[in-house]
């Protein structure tokens, strides 16, 4: 029975480094593609700010409706 619950466990910890492996790629493709001067001056001039600050009070209210 206890071979059984290590194997569960190893289990848990290759699917949270499964995830954890994806979260990095994400962040280094994000980074790469950022890195572009095309896509920098794109960004710039479509205003990154005021879509940050459009998407504020909807991210408030989820975060509301998760404490409940």
């Amino acid at each position: 029975m206890a071979e059984n619950v290590n194997n569960s466990d190893s289990g848990m910890d290759k699917d949270t480094l499964f995830m954890l492996g994806g979260v990095a790629f994400m962040v280094f493709g994000a980074g790469l593609i950022l890195s572009n001067p095309i896509v920098r001056r794109y960004l710039g001039q479509m205003g990154v700010g005021s879509l940050v600050q459009g998407a504020l009070p909807d991210l408030d209210r989820y975060i509301k409706l998760r404490s409940m």
